[in-house]
């Protein structure tokens, strides 16, 4: 039972991030409208493409970065799903936390190769303070996983025995 939570975590995260996006960028036809005011100024969307990391970071128009991020991507997923399957085999929670990481990461895999870039649509501002970058759900699930596993590691280990 444990080892499955994290390949439908993955699932989940894959399937809610590609749905969203399509639904808002396409479906809502955000690609063509550029901003729609969900919630102002809490939630809105704003149309972004992101050929780098977070915030824009290595931010690039090089196929050669589009690639290289693919790949650096996909190692991660894979350094994960080797790391948990191995060290919290029977954890649940960090099956869980793993699983909306690969989720949300192959979600932006996707995205880099099909369109070359990452679509981003989701804008949060608050307390007067306005946030100009916008995000997808797949690095919400990057986030919360990453902090996961973190707080979740124990501080010593011991290989499961299985």
């Amino acid at each position: 039972m444990t080892r499955t939570i994290l390949l439908w975590a993955a699932a989940f995260a894959l399937v809610v991030d590609q749905v969203s996006k399509y639904a808002v960028v396409h479906g809502m036809e955000l690609s063509r409208r550029l901003a729609i005011d969900v919630l102002p100024p809490v939630l809105n969307f704003r149309y972004g493409e992101n050929r780098g990391i977070n915030f824009g970071l290595l931010d690039g128009e090089s196929d050669l970065a589009r690639w290289a991020l693919v790949v650096f991507s996909l190692g991660i997923v894979t350094a994960v799903w080797v790391w948990v399957r191995r060290w919290h085999a029977k954890a649940a929670m960090m099956q869980l936390c793993a699983g909306l990481l690969i989720g949300g990461a192959l979600g932006n895999v996707i995205d880099r190769v099909f369109y070359g870039y990452v679509l981003d649509f989701l804008n949060m501002s608050c307390c007067g303070i306005n946030n100009p970058f916008v995000f997808n759900l797949a690095d919400v699930f990057i986030f919360l996983g990453a902090i996961g596993l973190i707080f979740l590691e124990p501080r010593s280990r011991t290989k499961n025995a299985s």
